[in-house]
């Protein structure tokens, strides 16, 4: 920025020089321009940036902190549900960094990911990089990814579920008045299975948990499958023909019910039905898109670009959902993005987070042309947005949220909000049992 400014100022002086040889007067005197070179704010040295600490807060997976030698700080977010342990191993590998060269340190730390919750460590360390980024050279994430392609970040309005049909289609009848312009609603054969008739399965097994869909010996019947229609029935009449209606959740059951279940749902004009079967079977879910006129879709525990690409390419889906804190980070994301565009894809982003990971999100939205639509899973909590300050609040405006221009991820922290939050003792604490080892460790995953 220094730099800029003594352009800047060669340029005016030149100028003025010339102006006074015409007989002019010159606007700008040298004192004057002195003054304003030695006034003119560095965010940093971004050359001379380090990373010196990791830390984090107990709230949701965790929030994490970089520090660094210049007194400025980037934040992210570990995906819920994640072991904290897995942003904190990073801090050996981390230290040291510029964290500028955002690209350079998490190609450094990315092998120490994986799909679903495992992924949340790297990409939180990576939005935390974007955020440092950002704040060094004074300008915001998006810009930095290329620029924007929209000010503001449609939402989809995720709503507490009901067995009642006429409860949940009053409750969706609040989202519109708030202005959302999308909603999703769960539909799980759960809710319905105390009724009799409406799945078979083996006495006894597990249908849900740990044992992936195909293979707990679940298949719902024409019963089942006409109780849930009207669950979809009923919301569709509560929002009108136009809202565009995603639907998630059916339960863990086999190919031809998930088929039949696509069918049967035709006539609602849904947006999308979304993991119908693990996103890991690539022919099965091709199966399944090919055999019903419902868009489908999958991607939120995904980690990288790479399985994004193949179900895009194979059309194994028709749309991909991507999660920030799960597949990478922000560039990650943006990458994800601009790969399934290529084949035809449009791509949503899955949030369920803090406004740390939301903002994160939002920058990568704003950034990603073929991007459909942010999830919201906060719109009930009034204490949701307390804990970041410098940005439009409330956060939520009528079914979107507005592009910060501030620096970074555009936001600055509450920490009294964060301390009232937190759910265990230890605000950005320091970490001193994580430092680099003396001994050597190998990481790379070469020879």
């Amino acid at each position: 920025m220094k730099q800029a400014v003594r352009d800047l100022v060669g340029r005016r002086s030149f100028l003025g020089k010339s102006a006074a040889a015409l007989g002019i007067a010159a606007f700008w005197s040298d004192e004057t321009l002195d003054a304003a070179l030695q006034n003119t704010k560095t965010a940093s040295k971004p050359s001379d940036l380090r990373i010196t600490d990791v830390r984090m807060a107990p709230l949701g997976g965790g929030l994490i902190r970089l520090d660094t030698n210049q007194g400025i700080y980037g934040i992210g977010e570990n995906r819920d549900g994640a072991d904290r342990n897995y942003v904190m191993m990073l801090k050996r590998v981390v230290v040291g960094e510029n964290p500028c060269n955002v690209d350079q340190v998490f190609r450094k730390i990315k092998q120490f990911g994986f799909h679903a919750r495992q992924g949340g460590g790297v990409s939180g360390i990576e939005m935390a990089l974007w955020d440092l980024a950002g704040k060094a050279y004074n300008v915001p994430v998006y810009q930095m990814l290329g620029g924007k392609f929209r000010d503001r970040i449609r939402c989809y309005a995720d709503t507490p579920a009901a067995s009642d049909p006429a409860v949940f289609s009053q409750r969706l009848k609040l989202r519109v008045q708030e202005g959302f312009t999308f909603v999703k609603v769960d539909v799980p054969i759960d809710r319905f299975i105390k009724t009799p008739g409406v799945a078979s399965y083996p006495s006894g097994a597990n249908i849900s948990g740990n044992v992936p869909h195909m293979f707990t010996g679940l298949e719902i019947t024409d019963k089942g499958i006409a109780m849930m229609a009207d669950y979809v029935a009923a919301v569709r009449e509560a929002v009108g023909p136009e809202m565009p209606i995603a639907t998630d959740h059916f339960g863990h059951m086999g190919v031809n019910s998930c088929i039949r279940l696509g069918k049967a749902f035709e006539k609602f004009n849904l947006a999308w039905m979304e993991d119908f079967i693990p996103w890991q079977n690539t022919e099965l879910l091709k199966t399944i898109t090919d055999a019903i006129d419902v868009p489908t879709l999958t991607g939120e525990d995904i980690y990288l670009k790479e399985p994004f690409i193949e179900l895009a390419r194979t059309h194994a889906v028709d749309i991909l959902q991507a999660d920030v804190a799960t597949a990478g980070g922000i560039l990650e994301t943006h990458k994800i993005g601009d790969a399934i565009q290529e084949h035809g894809v449009p791509m949503v982003i899955h949030m369920a987070m803090s406004p740390v990971a939301c903002f994160a999100s939002v920058h990568c939205a704003a950034a990603t042309e073929n991007f459909l639509v942010l999830e919201m899973h906060s719109v009930d909590r009034p204490t949701w947005g307390d804990i970041v300050d410098g940005v439009m609040k409330p956060i939520l405006q009528k079914g979107f949220i507005p592009v910060p221009d501030g620096p970074g991820l555009g936001f600055t922290l509450n920490e009294e909000a964060i301390k009232k939050q937190i759910t265990e003792p230890g605000y950005f604490d320091p970490t001193p049992q994580w430092n680099a080892p003396k001994y050597r460790i190998n990481d790379r995953l070469w020879s």
